[in-house]
């Protein structure tokens, strides 16, 4: 049975490259309270997707619902649950609008403005609040953040000292502590920053983080020597920008030999324009300069993408992530990675309209990344984009004709439009770029290529792609029941075929897929009774799949249970299957009208046979034993 979905190259992809951030998948809560921007822990996962009591949340601040405020209120709170940041942000605004004292209010403008991109307008709101003799956290941070974009060190310092920073101190705020430090720099003050950075690195849980930026600030101030020890701990700065910072460090110290040599034991090396590009220049003997940091606000905004990238890696994402990231972009509109993490995390909460402004600006800065890029496709994908999709995988494809994981990619999305006959060359050329891989990259290739075949009526070439894959990856689940339902689907090998389902059915017990696959190798063999047990299951794990519980009917019904056959037949109508889809309803009504024998005999009169399922076809499983 077909499960209709996109098949990328997570296996493949393994190790190839290594983002910088990895954003959870799940909805942005609403937008926090200004008590809970103040508190330097992480909102608790059940207050901020509004799962405490309504009770409790009223007594603490009453919902402003007054004054026709109601209205713009709920609009941006629905706005806000939905992800929808640019509607969120127009009704917060209304709502300031009629209410411009309200903090509230005013914080959830600033969320949803800077996560929808208008940093700029943020930045407007966040004056008026200070204006006001108010503030929140956040609005303290839009407010350094421009005072840092201006370049006013000695402006930073001020309100940072006079928010009560204790960068070393007990109550010590890490964020705020290692912005102060950079902006010492910038106000000319390098021994107290440099010192600052030292202090707050004794706390040892942040010391790797704190270690690296202090790496970066000896490194301005060009003490390469000092940095470089620094970077010498694996630990520190293990990222790309981290490779970056070594590398020019290592140019500055006369020592290119070595700066190249980490650049060829980086993997995916080929697949990263700027360590490419910082390759070529070593062997060209071109002039390297150190200027990943240039500025102190270059710190800050690299500062800003690592609380990002922490906030984002959590099992339940904090919504301040992708402000953490807008506001690096603000600061660094060059950094790559700040544009990124953006773009990963507007993709993540399915607001692909403004994640595309972010993938553009990369292609534009030429840092075009493929497993950014293959993840994007298969976003799109999911998504229902299949245009776009295709589109980037052409890109893809042409930036990169070398890489096998592009074609791969293309190769599904076409798979997945039913474009067989067009998916297969685009499997070929992966599986020629793969020639001399390791077999473990290569099984899915063979079994994604088996199934455009198989599916474009070209079996003997796809019986060839599936043993070639089992053989390489004989505990795939997916991968064994796809051929021996082929098998038995064509009257072929079927104690083999057999076989085969029933260890994915072994190795995968509850996938109800594979659960139908058996019961339906059985049925077409005309062992009904067989097929009644695993069927059952199957429909026990996709209740709501018209596919299975019209299956179940027909195998009720070679047995004599016609009553129950019935009730299945008119379930699996209760889902609305389409003409388009696996089952047909009218051929499902003709069986509850006639019988199933009935409409059996009447299409083997006619000379049509029903079609029976595809064998699943998920190609994108991951293997089951981690390979």
């Amino acid at each position: 049975m077909t499960r209709p979905n996109l098949a990328l190259t997570a296996a493949l992809c393994a190790g190839l490259l290594w983002p910088l951030t990895s954003p959870a998948t799940a909805q942005e809560p609403p937008p926090p309270r200004p008590e809970e921007l103040q508190d330097s822990d992480p909102v608790p996962a059940a207050e901020a997707e509004g799962d405490a009591p309504a009770e409790t949340a009223a007594q603490e601040e009453p919902a402003p619902l007054t004054k026709g405020l109601a209205g713009p209120f709920l609009a941006a709170r629905m706005a806000t649950v939905l992800n929808d940041y640019r509607a969120a942000a127009r009704y917060f605004s209304q709502a300031v609008a009629s209410d411009p004292n309200d903090l509230y209010l005013q914080d959830g403008a600033l969320v949803a403005q800077i996560s929808a991109g208008d940093v700029e307008r943020a930045t407007e709101l966040a004056g008026q609040i200070a204006a006001q003799g108010g503030g929140t956290e956040l609005s303290e941070l839009v407010r350094r953040i421009d005072l840092a974009r201006h370049g006013d060190w000695t402006g930073l310092v001020e309100n940072l000292e006079e928010s009560g920073v204790e960068p070393g101190g007990e109550n010590g705020n890490l964020l705020d502590g290692m912005m102060r430090a950079w902006a010492l720099l910038g106000a000319g003050n390098a021994s107290v920053a440099l010192e600052s950075f030292e202090e707050m690195a004794n706390a040892r849980d942040v010391a790797p983080m704190v270690h690296y930026h202090l790496a970066l600030a000896r490194a301005m101030v060009g003490d390469y020597e000092g940095a470089h020890k620094l970077l010498s701990d694996r630990r520190i700065g293990d990222n790309l920008l981290g490779v970056i910072a070594r590398v020019q460090i290592l140019v500055q110290l006369e020592r290119r030999d070595e700066a190249l040599a980490l650049l060829n034991d980086v993997q995916g090396l080929e697949t990263e324009p700027e360590l490419v590009d910082l390759r070529e220049k070593l062997q060209t003997g071109e002039p390297i300069a150190f200027d990943l940091v240039q500025t102190p606000a270059d710190g800050i905004a690299q500062l800003l993408l690592t609380f990002a990238s922490a906030l984002a890696a959590n099992p339940d994402p904090e919504p301040l992530s992708l402000i953490h990231a807008r506001l690096a972009v603000r600061l660094a509109p060059e950094l790559g990675a700040a544009r990124l993490t953006v773009a990963q995390l507007l993709q993540s909460r399915n607001q692909f309209d403004l994640a595309e402004q972010e993938f553009e600006a990369l292609r534009r800065m030429g840092e075009m990344r493929p497993l950014a890029e293959l993840s994007r496709i298969e976003a799109l994908s999911q998504a229902e984009r299949p245009d776009e999709a295709e589109s980037a995988a052409l890109t893809l494809t042409a930036a990169y004709p070398e890489l096998p994981q592009a074609w791969i990619a293309l190769g599904d999305l076409l798979r997945q439009q039913q474009k067989f006959s067009q998916a297969v060359p685009a499997y070929d050329k992966a599986l020629s770029l793969l020639a001399d891989a390791q077999p473990q990259e290569k099984w899915f290739a063979y079994y994604a290529r088996g199934i455009a075949l198989e599916r474009a009526g070209q079996f003997k070439r796809a019986e060839k792609d599936l043993l070639a894959a089992i053989e390489i990856q004989p505990e795939e689940p997916s991968l064994l029941n796809y051929l021996g339902y082929s098998w038995i689907d064509r009257n072929k090998n079927l104690d083999r075929g057999l076989e085969l389902i029933r260890k994915a059915v072994e190795l995968s017990p509850d996938d109800g897929y594979i659960l139908d696959s058996l019961a339906w190798a059985y049925y077409r063999l005309g062992r009904y009774e067989e097929a009644i047990d695993p069927m059952e299951k199957a429909v026990a794990s996709m209740s709501s799949d018209p596919v299975v519980n019209d299956h179940l009917g027909d195998i009720y019904w070679k047995v004599g249970r016609q009553r129950e056959a019935e009730v299945q037949w008119r379930r699996a109508l209760s889902f609305e299957p389409t003409e388009s889809g696996e089952v047909d309803p009218e051929r499902i009504r003709a069986k509850l009208d006639r019988g199933l024998d009935t409409v059996l005999k009447e299409e083997e009169a006619s000379g049509e046979t029903a079609e029976l399922p595809d064998p699943k076809a998920e190609a994108n499983a991951e293997p089951s034993n981690g390979d």
